[in-house]
């Protein structure tokens, strides 16, 4: 009898297993993509019928305009990353990720390195005054000079494209990791 439930476990593995998404299974709608042909297009794409959030742009420090940002990046989760890319077509790197979406949803100019964003002083924050749509700053490297930028969307939890190899994903600031980064905040939407 065990031999008969052995026999049908390994035939579900190899047969059905190889053609199905993670994500495919008890997924939020916003965290299923399907893959899309081989090119400069992204990695992944949000799946068709799902609605776009493409609304028109209003005041940046607007509560509706913070929670487009916040939705436009739950649409770019499995994006590739590509250093120095602010598009969807090729990618995005960490200031890239924020650039992007700071200009094609509240239609505001950021500045496009990590650093010069940094240095904006008048945008400053205490890490206890996050708010979604906030910029989140990291270092990699135990200096207090930050190297990598994601997008605070509320409960310790932010959205950024780590490195080369990776996708655009959610991390939490809770991780140990993230803790030990953790640098500084800004809010470019008051």
């Amino acid at each position: 009898m065990r031999s008969c439930y052995r026999l049908l476990a390994f035939s579900f593995c190899a047969l059905v297993a190889p053609f199905s998404l993670a994500d495919e299974f008890d997924a939020p709608d916003w965290r299923r993509y399907v893959q899309t042909p081989s090119g400069p297009a992204p990695l992944y794409t949000k799946v068709p019928g799902t609605p776009s959030r493409t609304a028109q742009p209003k005041k940046p420090g607007a509560p509706s305009t913070r929670k487009r940002i916040v939705a436009r990046a739950h649409e770019l989760i499995g994006y590739r990353y590509t250093w120095g890319g602010e598009t969807e077509e090729t990618g995005f790197d960490c200031s890239g990720l924020l650039v992007y979406l700071y200009r094609s949803v509240a239609q505001q100019r950021l500045p496009r390195t990590t650093s010069s964003m940094l240095a904006k002083k008048d945008a400053a924050i205490a890490r206890h005054q996050l708010q979604p749509g906030d910029a989140v700053f990291f270092s990699h490297n135990g200096s207090r000079r930050a190297s990598h930028v994601g997008l605070y969307i509320g409960n310790n939890r932010f959205i950024h494209a780590p490195r080369a190899g990776k996708t655009v994903r959610i991390s939490s600031l809770e991780e140990p990791y993230w803790q030990r980064a953790y640098v500084a905040a800004r809010s470019f939407s008051s």
